[in-house]
């Protein structure tokens, strides 16, 4: 009998993969670069040169050879009882500002961030602020602040009489801020949302099965991983807080007096209204310097606590 052997079946070709080849020399183009370039040049980097040039000369917007003074400018500022006012308020509505902000995004964002079934229109809601003309919140909250207003009249109910916010140059500077924290707690919210959601559910859960409460999570798993979102928050706040300059105009306009006057602000008066162009100039290079320095400063301290 003659036993037949089958032959073993022959693999099936294996597929060799082939990385796409690349033509050389069909990479993008440097020269696509150059109209944005040749833009950001025109619009941002040559008036800024030319600005912080100016802060050193007696320009006064019009002249074509204006003259070299030095630091006059900056000298004659700071003699005056106007700058340092407006300085000094426009710290203290950094300072503020960063803080109060912050916090009410913060709490916030962990409020929005639970299960409850209304969280996306609250986030909604509470974001709608940031996203309005800040003119029109301006005039809005004037509109509120006024003698015999909507507030005034709640503040009778509780006892206070004559209650004039914005009016007044003791508190004219706290209903300032209490405009700018409404309109952007909103902004500080979803940033703090953002960095909520990016830390796994698992710790929470492996936290709670340990006992901790609520509170306990939140302070000892949730705040130590928002530190990224708290540097950008701080940064950003600090950065609007030293431009502000719609609301101011749109409630007080720096009054009454000098009490609401910011370094933004008295930089509108110097240059168009008293048509001191070179002045007005140097109160944006103080700004700008005293934004980049506080900023840097605040940068560096968090990345030395996170390299601790």
């Amino acid at each position: 009998m003659t036993t037949l052997t089958q032959a073993p079946p022959t693999p099936p070709a294996q597929r060799t993969a082939t990385r796409p080849v690349r033509a050389k020399g069909f990479g993008t183009p440097p020269w696509f670069a150059v109209p944005a370039f040749a833009f950001f040049t025109a619009i941002v980097a040559i008036p800024t040169v030319l600005g912080v040039y100016y802060a050193f000369t007696n320009w006064d917007g019009i002249s074509a050879a204006p003259v070299f003074v030095g630091l006059d400018n900056f000298i004659q500022l700071f003699k005056t009882p106007e700058t340092i006012q407006a300085l000094g308020n426009t710290l203290l509505m950094a300072l503020v500002i960063t803080v109060a902000q912050n916090a009410i995004g913060l709490a916030l964002a962990a409020g929005v961030n639970s299960r409850i079934k209304s969280r996306n229109v609250l986030r909604t809601f509470l974001f709608a602020p940031v996203v309005m003309t800040p003119i029109i919140v301006g005039y809005l909250w004037q509109f509120l602040f006024i003698p015999n207003g909507p507030i005034a009249r709640l503040a009778e109910v509780v006892g206070i009489h004559n209650l004039n916010v914005l009016g007044d140059p003791a508190t004219a500077i706290w209903g300032v801020m209490v405009v700018v924290i409404w309109q952007h707690a909103g902004y500080s919210m979803v940033i703090f949302l953002a960095g909520m959601q990016g830390i796994p559910e698992e710790i929470n859960e492996a936290a709670a099965l340990d006992g901790a409460g609520v509170w306990k999570r939140f302070v000892h798993v949730t705040w130590p991983l928002l530190r990224t979102p708290l540097v950008i928050n701080i940064t950003l706040s600090l950065i609007m807080s030293f431009k502000l300059f719609d609301q101011v105009m749109a409630t007080t306009q720096g009054g009454p007096g000098y009490s609401t006057q910011t370094l933004s602000t008295l930089l509108y008066f110097e240059a168009f209204q008293f048509n001191h162009f070179s002045s007005g100039i140097a109160l944006g290079v103080i700004v700008f310097v005293l934004t980049a320095v506080i900023s840097f400063a605040q940068m560096r301290l968090f990345r030395d606590r996170n390299a601790a």
